[in-house]
C-alpha cells in the first residue's frame, strides 16, 4: 500500500507493520498456540494494521515457534486487505514463503559479518546469492511476491561494534542488482541515534532512491521513538514495530525489544500524521498477548498511563 491512500475506508500517512507475531515470538521461550496466534493476528488486522509480519520460514528446530508459518499465513490472507509478509533466511525458505502464498517476503542481510554469520551462517556476500536466486525462483512461480532486503545491523553491531556506512551503502545497491524490491534498514541491537539515522538514509536514498522503503527500529537505548521521528523527517514512510514491545534478535547479545506499536502509533496521531490504526482495538489485541504469556514483560507507555482526555486521532 501507497502512504497516503485508501485502505478499507482509512487513510494513511504512514505505514505501520506489526511485526510481533514474528520478531516477538520467536524471542519467547513459550510457544503461542496456532489458534491463539491467528486470533492475534484478527484482531491487530482488525485494529487497521495494514501489513503484518506472520512468520517465518526457518526450519522448525531452530524455531519451533514458527512452525506453523504456511498456517498462519494461509489464514492472514483471509483478512481483507492485509499485506501478508514473512521473514525468509535462504532461497529455500523464500521457495516454501512462496508457496504458502506470502505477499512480501523480507530476506535479512547483515552489514556485520559476525552477526550474518551468526544469524543465518552466511556471509553478507553469499546472502546476496541468496537473493538472487530467491528472486529467480519469483519470476518463475505464478504469484510476485514483494523480496526486500532487510540491512541488519545497519547502525552498529553488539559483536563488531560500529558498521561503516560505505557497507551500507554497499550491500543496498548488490540487494537491489541481485533483485530486490526494496530495502529496509534495521537496527537490529538499538545502537542507533537520530543524526545517524538520518545520514544513513540519506547515503542509503542517494544511491537507490525510493527502493529504500522502511526502518525497523529497536529500543535498546530507549531511543526507538526518537529514531522513528528522525525517519520520518528524513523522509521514511514505512515503519516496523512490535505489540509490547516484544522482540529482539537472538544472534545479538543484549539486544532488546523493538518499538512499541501502541506508542508510535501515539506518537503519529498525536503529531496529526494518520496511521489509519485505532488504539484502543490495538489494546484488544494486546490482550491475546498477555493473556498467552502472563509472565513475559511487555512494553509501552501508552498502555500503562492510557491516552490523555484531549487526545484525538489525526
Amino acid at each position: 500500500m501507497i502512504p497516503g491512500t485508501s485502505v478499507a475506508g482509512m487513510i494513511r500517512d504512514v505505514e505501520i507493520c506489526e511485526v510481533g507475531p514474528r520478531d516477538g515470538l520467536q524471542m519467547l521461550k513459550g510457544i503461542m498456540l496456532t489458534e491463539k496466534k491467528k486470533a492475534w493476528i484478527s484482531a491487530l488486522a482488525a485494529a487497521g494494521l495494514p501489513e503484518i509480519e506472520v512468520g517465518s520460514f526457518v526450519p522448525p528446530k531452530l524455531l519451533p515457534q514458527m512452525a506453523d508459518a504456511a498456517e498462519i499465513v494461509a489464514h492472514s490472507r483471509t483478512l481483507g486487505s492485509l499485506k501478508v509478509a514473512v521473514l525468509a533466511p535462504n532461497a529455500k525458505g523464500a521457495i516454501r514463503a512462496i508457496e504458502a502464498g506470502a505477499h512480501k517476503i523480507t530476506m535479512p542481510l547483515s552489514v556485520s559479518r559476525s552477526h550474518s554469520l551468526a544469524n543465518v551462517r552466511k556471509t553478507p556476500d553469499e546472502m546476496i546469492g541468496e537473493i538472487r536466486e530467491s528472486a529467480r525462483l519469483r519470476g518463475e512461480s505464478p504469484s510476485r511476491p514483494i523480496i526486500e532486503a532487510g540491512l541488519s545491523t545497519a547502525f552498529g553491531c553488539t559483536i563488531e561494534g560500529s558498521v561503516a556506512g560505505s557497507e551500507v551503502v554497499r550491500l543496498a545497491v548488490a540487494a537491489i542488482e541481485a533483485g530486490a524490491d526494496e530495502v529496509g534498514l534495521a537496527d537490529t541491537t538499538g545502537m542507533a541515534n537520530p543524526q545517524q539515522i538520518k545520514r544513513v538514509i540519506a547515503d542509503v536514498r542517494r544511491e537507490i532512491g525510493d527502493r529504500l522503503t522502511g526502518v525497523h527500529l529497536h529500543n535498546t537505548y530507549g531511543l526507538g521513538l526518537a529514531n522513528a521521528l528522525a525517519a520520518y523527517d528524513a523522509g521514511i514512510r514505512t515503519f516496523d514495530s512490535s505489540q509490547a514491545g516484544l522482540g529482539g534478535c537472538p544472534y545479538a547479545p543484549g539486544a532488546s525489544g523493538n518499538v512499541v506499536t501502541e506508542d508510535l502509533v501515539y506518537m503519529f496521531e498525536s503529531m496529526g500524521v494518520r496511521t489509519g490504526i485505532d488504539i484502543g482495538k490495538l489494546a484488544e489485541a494486546r490482550r491475546i498477548v498477555t493473556e498467552a504469556f502472563p509472565d513475559e514483560p511487555v512494553y509501552g507507555h501508552v498502555p500503562a498511563v492510557g491516552l490523555p482526555k484531549y487526545f484525538s486521532p489525526a
